[in-house]
Order: C-alpha cells, then sequence, then structure tokens
C-alpha cells in the first residue's frame, strides 16, 4: 500500500514540517506501508500537480491544509477523484481542524479529516489499512477505513447508517504528545538545499490573543533541551542556511530560550541563520547580555507587536507591555547584531485608521530592520471569529479571509492601507533606501503620512501594478521629492538618492539624475590606485568611487557587508584619497 503525503507550500524555498514529522512518527508500527512525500508550490500549475500525483499512483493521498493553499488543495481534490478514482483523500491541518463535518458534508471526494495534532492519528490510520489489507489481501475500501478510523480520536468520517444513509461522525482531536516522542522529521536533508528548514522546540501558546489559533491549545510542551541540541548539531553540521524555529512564542520559558541560543553561540558554524518568534517584553537583561554576545547576523527575531492602542490590545487579549518591548528592541538594535522583524495588523477590533497611524508610527519609531504591515485574517475555530459580528467585522469569504471592513475601518481605510503596506515594503523593508528616508520623514508630520502621501504619488501617476525595476524605483521616489521640494533643495537628495543606491551594489545603469561623472574621471582615478595601493588584497569591481554634488568623495566596498541589512561599507575619501572615519 502506498500512500502519499501531498504539501502543497507558497514557495520552493519554504518546507513543510508537518509531512516529515507524520512520516517519521509512523514509520515504525507502518512498515509495509510505503509513505511517501510530494512537495509542491501554489506557484505549480495544478495540471502538473495532479499529473505528479497520478504517475505515483497512491492508494491514499493526505494533504496538509493551511490558509495559503486549501483552495488549491479543493481543486485538486476534485480533479483527483476523477482520474484516481479508488484513491482515498485525507485532509489535515488548521484549515480543516475547526471544520471537518463541514468539510466531509460539501466535498463527497474526501475520504476522512484528521483533527488537531496528526501524529498519532496518521499511524494508527496506517496501522488499520496494514491490517485491513494483510487479512485481506487487498487494498482497504473507504467504507471499511472509515469505520475503523471512527473508533479512534482525531478523526472525521463518513458512516454508513441504516437505510443506507451517510452521516458524518467527528471526533475530539487526538490527545497531545510528549514533544521527545516525536521523532527527528528530517532523516537527511537530501532536497533541502537552498531551503529553509523548519524546526518545532515547542508546541502551545501560553498567551491567548484572539485572532490565533494557538490560543485555543493552552498547554505549552517542550522538546527536552538535550534533544534540541543534537538536532541543531545535525543542521550546524550540514551548515544549512536557515533554520526557521516555529515555535509560536520561543522565549516564553527563559531557560529554554537562554539553552538554545547558548549553544548555537558556542557552536556556531559562522554559515546558518536561527530565526524566532518571540514576545520582546518578556526578554530581562541577562537574555538581552546574551543576544549582545552573537555573531552579527546568527539570528533573526520576528516580534509581533500587532498593535500600540491599549483598548485594542485588551480586547485581543495581548498581555503586552509597550515600554518594555520598546526598550529591549532598542537594546538589540544599539548591538547591530540581531536582525528585527516587527509585525503590526491592521483591522483589529478599537483600531480605527488614525489609531492604526500612531501604532504605525510608535513601531517606526523603533527602527526595526523590517516592518511588515499585514491584514487581519479571521482563522476558522479563533475567538476573532466568534466576535465577528460584534466587531462588525466584515472579510472575505474564500482563504485567507483577510479582513475588508470593521465597526471602525472602512472599506475604503483598508484600501488606503493596502497602498501603505506597498510602499513601506518597496521602500523601507528592501533597506535600499535608508538615508534617504530619514531625511525625507522631516518633511512630514509623521512618517505614516510621508508613506501616505507616497502612495498617493503611486495612485496618481498610474504606477501600481507595473513591474518596475530598482532604478525606476529611485526614480519614481526622485519626482515624488521633486513634486515637494524646489530645484535648490534637491541636490542633496540627488545625493542622499545615489548614496543608497551605491550602499547596496556596484550598479552599471544609472538614474536619469544622477550626476555625470566622467568630468570628474581625472579626479576620482588617483582616489581608486590610491585605496588599491593601501589595500592590494581588494577586489577592484567591488569597489565604487562617487563624486557627489556637494563635493564629498564616497568609497563604497561591497567585500565588507553589513550582516544586518547587507548593505556594503561606505566611507567619506579626503583629497588626499586618504579614507575618513
Amino acid at each position: 500500500m502506498k500512500f502519499l503525503l501531498a504539501a502543497i507550500n507558497a514557495k520552493y524555498i519554504h518546507s513543510n514540517l508537518g509531512v516529515y514529522s507524520l512520516k517519521q512518527y509512523a514509520a515504525p508500527r507502518a512498515r509495509k506501508v510505503q509513505v511517501e512525500i510530494g512537495e509542491y508550490t501554489i506557484n505549480h500549475q495544478m495540471e502538473h500537480i495532479l499529473e505528479d500525483i497520478y504517475k505515483r499512483k497512491p492508494d491514499a493521498v493526505g494533504f496538509s491544509c493551511y490558509i495559503w493553499n486549501i483552495s488549491y488543495v479543493m481543486e485538486l481534490v476534485k480533479d483527483m477523484k476523477k482520474v484516481l478514482p479508488r484513491t482515498h483523500i485525507w485532509l489535515g491541518g488548521p484549515e480543516v481542524s475547526y471544520c471537518a463535518r463541514r468539510i466531509l458534508e460539501d466535498h463527497r471526494e474526501v475520504t476522512g479529516v484528521m483533527i488537531g495534532e496528526g501524529e498519532e492519528t496518521f499511524a494508527r490510520l496506517l496501522e488499520e489499512y496494514q491490517k485491513i489489507e494483510g487479512a485481506e489481501g487487498r487494498p482497504a475500501s473507504e467504507e471499511e477505513i472509515s469505520k475503523k478510523a471512527s473508533a479512534f480520536s482525531g478523526t472525521a468520517v463518513r458512516l454508513m447508517k441504516e437505510g443506507g444513509k451517510e452521516q458524518a461522525a467527528e471526533n475530539d482531536p487526538a490527545p497531545f504528545l510528549d514533544m521527545d516522542d516525536i521523532p527527528f522529521a528530517y532523516g537527511d536533508l537530501a532536497g533541502f538545499e537552498n531551503r529553509i528548514i523548519y524546526y518545532e522546540s515547542s508546541r502551545g501558546c501560553p498567551f491567548s490573543c484572539s485572532y490565533c489559533l494557538s490560543s485555543i491549545e493552552k498547554k505549552v510542551r517542550f522538546r527536552s533541551i538535550e534533544l534540541v541540541k543534537k538536532e541543531l548539531d545535525f543542521f550546524l553540521d550540514h551548515k544549512v542556511p536557515q533554520v526557521k524555529f516555529v515555535d509560536r512564542t520561543f522565549n516564553c520559558r527563559k531557560d529554554h530560550a537562554m539553552a538554545v541560543w547558548k549553544h548555537i553561540r558556542d557552536h556556531d558554524n559562522g554559515i546558518t541563520n536561527f530565526h524566532f518568534e518571540i514576545s520582546a517584553d518578556l526578554l530581562d537583561e541577562e537574555e538581552l547580555e546574551l543576544l549582545e554576545t552573537l555573531r552579527p547576523g546568527l539570528i533573526q527575531l520576528e516580534i509581533g507587536v500587532q498593535t500600540a492602542n491599549p483598548d485594542t490590545i485588551r480586547e485581543i487579549r495581548r498581555r503586552t507591555d509597550l515600554d518594555k518591548l520598546k526598550k529591549a528592541v532598542g537594546r538589540i538594535k544599539k548591538s547591530r547584531r540581531v536582525h528585527q522583524h516587527l509585525d503590526l495588523i491592521a483591522g483589529l477590533p478599537f483600531e480605527d485608521y488614525e489609531s492604526f497611524g500612531r501604532s504605525f508610527c510608535q513601531v517606526y519609531a523603533m527602527e526595526p530592520d523590517e516592518l511588515q504591515l499585514g491584514f487581519l485574517k479571521v482563522l476558522k475555530g479563533s475567538y476573532m471569529e466568534e466576535m465577528a459580528e460584534s466587531y462588525g467585522l466584515l472579510y472575505r469569504s474564500e482563504p485567507p479571509y483577510e479582513v475588508l471592513s470593521t465597526r471602525w475601518l472602512s472599506y475604503g481605510d483598508v484600501i488606503r492601507l493596502k497602498g501603505v503596506e506597498e510602499m513601506v515594503e518597496v521602500y523601507y523593508n528592501s533597506r535600499q533606501f535608508i538615508h534617504t528616508l530619514k531625511a525625507l520623514e522631516q518633511e512630514f508630520p509623521s512618517p505614516f503620512a510621508m508613506f501616505e502621501s507616497l502612495a498617493d504619488h503611486y495612485e496618481e501617476k498610474n504606477l501600481y501594478g507595473a513591474k518596475h525595476s530598482r532604478i525606476a524605483r529611485y526614480e519614481i521616489l526622485y519626482q515624488f521629492i521633486e513634486s515637494l521640494k524646489p530645484e535648490k533643495e534637491l541636490g542633496r537628495y540627488r545625493d542622499l538618492l545615489i548614496y543608497d543606491l551605491y550602499l547596496r551594489e556596484n550598479v552599471k545603469s544609472r538614474p536619469y539624475f544622477a550626476s555625470d561623472q566622467t568630468a570628474w574621471k581625472e579626479e576620482i582615478k588617483p582616489l581608486y590606485d590610491g585605496y588599491f595601493r593601501r589595500h592590494r588584497q581588494k577586489d577592484r569591481r567591488m569597489v565604487h568611487i562617487e563624486r557627489m554634488e556637494d563635493g564629498r568623495k564616497i568609497l563604497f566596498d561591497y567585500e565588507e557587508r553589513d550582516p544586518i541589512d547587507y548593505n556594503g561599507k561606505a566611507q567619506e575619501l579626503s583629497d588626499a584619497g586618504e579614507e575618513n572615519g
């Protein structure tokens, strides 16, 4: 018997920890069942995924279901039953666990749903398939396997009742597992080159944020630290580029977080980066001091601020000490060792457009390396879904169930915030306009107003929807500045834009507003020669010198990059060619 675990990921670089964990957990108990993994992406043509599944000829397929892939999964399910009519189809994951009965009622093609934590349920399911095939010498029928599966927790199936009428039977989720009973998901790393490796050292979350499914599971379970260290060594020994912890609040237990951070610091291979989702306001002095000892770029932190509105914080059941969070973020930033990604969510209760703008400015003032402006997703099974009517919360009918409007935020406001989101992504999160934005924000009442105005410029000039080159982004920003400032003040901004442009790379094409360097060729050549005499090991292709409109000569060295924002090193040269500062 062959059971295919199919994962449709958002991008190729992503992997699906769930299907690997299911396979490893079930392996000792269902040795006669051949379990295969098929990983695809939502960017694949659905017909190509269907074709691959057909060629594998599985007896059963299990799809891992999330908000980003459920539409694709259901499209495949309908067509798969047409070309593989005898293949059983199982669904599992958060997008089906809280509506299993409805899934079975609406989708006749689905054999059953695995509810909640899936390892034990999957292992028992394979055991039943194995028993039936061993006893009968033939594959199990859907009716047979459904009857067997209905007897244990973690499943929803159809049962045949008297009179030939079918009825959905839904059981409670499977009991939580001891984390140490779950085997390491990665027997080897073949096929994982240049991909993000997902890893969990805990399950559950101690907090009760109303928009999050993790709040449903109150109990937090940890993998023993010695086992975690052993598994981290596997990643370090194989020099994988990035390991992303999927723990919901990694630092909710201090001794666990400290042990992991100390281990990766003491066994750093100089290559592997680790990503953690944390609550920054939980960090104490000892943890902050430890973070200051890490190699720059060794870890990155994702910090969910979500809102700075105290009424909203209370309503969504968060416990956030914003002052402590701000101090921790500032302390970490000062050390220049850790990349910090801060999140905001638009569409939360009691947060109107003006309130969100204030929240934005407070987080922007913390100067994160990345600021994600996200929009509320109303997840099935969440408390937010229960409260939707009370909040006047309207959201899209199809995944990812994103907010359309609330009592406090109109759909027009959401559209405006979408524009701000895109400008933040292009001009702030790219880290390619750092110095220009720092100066430009002084021209506006607030940073939020600056991004609003820039979004309006894109709208007025019909710039949305087109794929702009990097140089074009600089030219658009310059044109925006032109609309604000008189000609006599534009030279400063041209210099700032060119400075930012060459910080990242030695570009060959230049924006139309860049000054012609030909006139300064004879002045710049001796500066190159002097620099390479002093630094004989340098690669000439990795150095650029720019003569600015204000007369400064700036040298950009791309062999010495900042590990946090990846920008090159910039130095002002004296007239004698010596580096200043």
